[in-house]
């Protein structure tokens, strides 16, 4: 039985109860009642029905709620009630697959829905009332925290290969580590790699920036490497760093990629996102003091002290991070008019790039006066 706010709050409940009222099934359906039966949160309500989208949008209308039809051509009508989103999607099964889409046709049959999904875990209903309803046996998996493929993995990703990420995704945020990854999965993961080829650059990056922020990516992601799915979507990464970043606090997508170092002009990351990435991977690799991290990368210094430390497998200087802190919050003393009028054009910037390196060599210890004599003396 599930009895959390997300089921019982009137929303939800309206939009579920407009379905049964008109003659139809209603039952949450995916994510929602995955995380809810886990007490993870539950961020967007998926409602699964036997009622064909034209029939949904009639009977949300006659209840005063709004129906628009996001996805009708694939049965999904997203129901406004109380101002909350519900995505409502008439039971459906694949009728032809390419490994990117799928064609489907409307069914009545529960059981057709559940087996068209991807993981046994995600193939869990629950009526208006709490009931949950699994058509395929996928309780005991969530239990466990298995994550498993419904019936025959090399089926389920010929028919979308974005399953692949996927499954390494869900072992990392929902797989029990004692368990282990699930190694028929694995074993069809490997078989299918190739495929990762037809995939658009957003579904990869996507997919990838949500498997590295879940609370310890590092043994789904060596599973990736061993089955030569992180070479695919990473070339040149190198997962040996990423577990003892973790360790050291570092939490974020962007450092952990950056732990990893390969590239990842195949994820269609935004100017921001590749810039930022580019400059915490080379400064971790790279010699400059603390203090210069700092101040070049902002707070970010601090975790290129950390990623440096994770990368040759030692703990980080405490010092270190106190001089990436220092670096971080101090502000350069000179200006370009402290140079004037003795320094013009592009001899003025050369020089104001070669106090700023003598200020960072100094880790920020010499005053205005100090760079301007320095740099007009050099």
């Amino acid at each position: 039985m599930i009895s959390d706010d997300w089921l019982t709050a009137a929303p939800t409940q309206a939009v579920m109860a407009m379905l049964e009222a008109g003659g139809h099934q209603a039952l949450a359906v995916g994510g929602c009642v995955r995380n809810g039966l886990l007490g993870a949160p539950v961020a967007d309500i998926d409602i699964a029905t036997d009622a064909r989208p034209e029939r949904v949008m009639e009977l949300a209308r006659a209840a005063g709620l709004k129906p628009v039809p996001t996805g009708i051509d694939h049965g999904t009508v997203t129901v406004v009630a109380g101002g909350e989103p519900h995505e409502v999607t008439t039971f459906r099964r694949d009728e032809e697959t390419d490994g990117r889409r799928a064609t489907v046709a409307f069914t009545e049959a529960l059981e057709e829905d559940a087996a068209r999904r991807d993981f046994t875990m995600n193939a869990l209903y629950v009526q208006r009332d709490g009931t949950v309803v699994d058509p395929l046996g996928g309780l005991p998996d969530l239990e466990a925290r298995r994550v498993r493929f419904i019936r025959d993995p090399d089926a389920r990703i010929r028919e979308d290969y974005l399953r692949i990420l996927r499954f390494f995704r869900f072992t990392a945020w929902y797989g029990d580590p004692e368990l282990g990854i699930d190694a028929e999965g694995l074993a069809a993961c490997a078989e299918h790699a190739e495929g990762l080829a037809r995939l658009s650059a957003e579904r990869v990056g996507h997919e990838m920036r949500k498997l590295l922020a879940a609370p310890d990516p590092a043994p789904a992601v060596a599973a990736m490497a061993q089955a030569g799915i992180l070479a695919r979507v990473m070339p040149g990464a190198d997962p040996a760093a990423l577990a003892p970043a973790i360790l050291l606090g570092l939490s974020d997508w962007i450092d952990r990629a950056a732990a990893l170092g390969g590239e990842t002009e195949g994820w269609r990351l935004s100017r921001a996102e590749a810039r930022e990435l580019a400059a915490l991977s080379a400064a971790a690799r790279g010699s400059d003091r603390p203090f210069a991290l700092g101040d070049r990368l902002g707070p970010r210094g601090m975790d290129a002290v950390r990623l440096r430390a994770a990368l040759l497998g030692a703990a980080p200087d405490p010092d270190d991070i106190t001089l990436a802190e220092r670096g971080a919050a101090a502000s350069f003393p000179l200006r370009a008019a402290d140079l004037m009028p003795a320094l013009q054009g592009p001899a003025l910037g050369q020089a104001l790039d070669r106090a700023r390196d003598l200020w960072r060599e100094a880790d920020g210890a010499l005053t205005k006066d100090e760079l301007v004599a320095a740099t007009l003396d050099a």
